[in-house]
């Protein structure tokens, strides 16, 4: 249990960090594309080069590389997440995972709705957008308000991004996959069954995994599935065993899982590189008074920003209130309905992931754009109505304590 503790607290520790380079990468995202500097910025982003020849050949763009490779990363310490969370985390048995998982439902399903309502004639495949919450910008904003949040609610974000990150990614994998190319998809599954034996026969080699999990991401990504979903795949295989460390200093061995050793290895590199790069790299609109003119006119940018700011807290916290009203999950210990609010618009700050499906459902660089507009204004606006609520209904609990 204190492995386990110790695991999610380093975890969430990252996230937190995480977040604020986010915002620092995504503001210089901002000022880079709207400084003299914008044309080199794009230009850059735009310069394609080839890997590989023939039937080996991979074409990318530097946006390709970062949104393909780096994420990849990204995805794979998601989907370790996800694995852990599953198995010996808040997820781990059916009562613990039951309200997260209607809560992350709702504030799925009510997102889609209204951005369905708002701009289902123009662009219906846009409803993807407002359905991602960004687990380190929401963790982060609950860790700099400290103990105005109990630490049961938490505990049931952390559940419900884990719940919407899984949606999300079968979203990319089901929604947003076209033209899909079912002779590399058998390729794909046949390095899936591979793994699976490799497993079974406890091959621990590390450098026949990083070749089965590059053959996996060339398949997914000649299949015309979002490569990227190679990493979650891979993360999900991954086995939550123990796995023996030896210290030499100490003179002992510490038991630790194959799941938290790769997440302390490799979830720095995710989210204090691969992450900060993709929000330097996507978030590099053009504001100015044309651009927010159009975006204030665009039924595609309300319905994003409706989704995330109004449609996160209301699915959540209606979800939530039912489920407890005819006893079928708990409702979060210490909570109250403002509380849940609050945390339902920590929710709604959509940011990485939100941008990262708006470029799938979007082929238009200019919808593109207002789609990233309205989830970067959304995010903020979540992100300050979640603050508020914090400090005004946790106040009176903060003034009981001092008397």
């Amino acid at each position: 249990m204190r492995r386990i503790l110790d695991s999610s607290r380093e975890f969430l520790k990252n996230e937190s960090t995480s977040g604020i380079l986010i915002l620092i990468f995504a503001a210089l995202g901002l000022i880079v594309a709207n400084s003299p500097l914008s044309g080199t910025y794009f230009d850059l982003l735009k310069v394609d080069f080839s890997i590989g020849s023939g039937f080996l050949l991979i074409n990318l763009t530097i946006l390709k590389f970062i949104n393909y490779v780096l994420m990849t990363l990204f995805f794979f310490v998601v989907g370790l997440e996800i694995k852990r969370e599953l198995t010996s985390g808040h997820l781990a048995s059916f009562k613990k995972a039951l309200m997260p998982l209607l809560a992350a439902l709702g504030g799925i399903a009510v997102p889609a709705l209204i951005y369905l309502a708002i701009a289902g004639r123009e662009a219906p495949g846009g409803w993807g957008v407002p359905v991602a919450t960004d687990i380190a910008l929401a963790i982060g904003l609950l860790a700099l308000l400290g103990s105005m949040v109990p630490e049961s609610l938490r505990s049931f974000l952390l559940g419900v991004a884990v719940i919407d990150d899984i949606v999300a990614i079968l979203i990319v994998a089901l929604v947003y996959s076209s033209g899909i190319k079912f002779s590399w998809l058998a390729m794909g599954l046949v390095v899936v069954l591979i793994v699976v034996l490799f497993r079974k026969l406890n091959v621990s080699s590390i450098t026949a995994y990083l070749i089965l999990g590059f053959l996996l991401w060339f398949a997914l990504y000649k299949t015309g599935v979002h490569p990227t979903l190679a990493g979650v795949i891979l993360g999900l295989l991954t086995p939550n065993a123990p796995r023996q460390i030896k210290r030499v200093s100490a003179k002992e061995s510490e038991s630790t899982t194959v799941i938290e050793w790769l997440e302390h290895k490799l979830h720095p590199y995710s989210a204090f590189f691969c992450v900060p790069i993709f929000a330097f790299a996507n978030t590099g609109v053009v504001i100015n008074s044309e651009s927010l003119s159009q975006a204030s006119k665009s039924v595609i940018a309300w319905g994003i920003f409706f989704g995330l700011v109004a449609g996160k807290p209301i699915g959540i916290l209606a979800t939530t209130v039912v489920a407890a009203k005819f006893k079928i999950a708990d409702f979060p210990k210490g909570a109250s309905k403002p509380l849940l609010t609050a945390t339902g618009s920590t929710a709604g700050i959509g940011f990485t992931v939100a941008i990262f499906i708006a470029h799938l459902a979007f082929k238009d660089p200019e919808l593109q754009e207002l789609a990233i507009i309205a989830v970067i204004f959304a995010s903020v606006v979540s992100a300050v109505i979640s603050v508020l609520l914090f400090r005004i209904f946790s106040r009176p609990k903060e003034v009981k304590r001092r008397k």
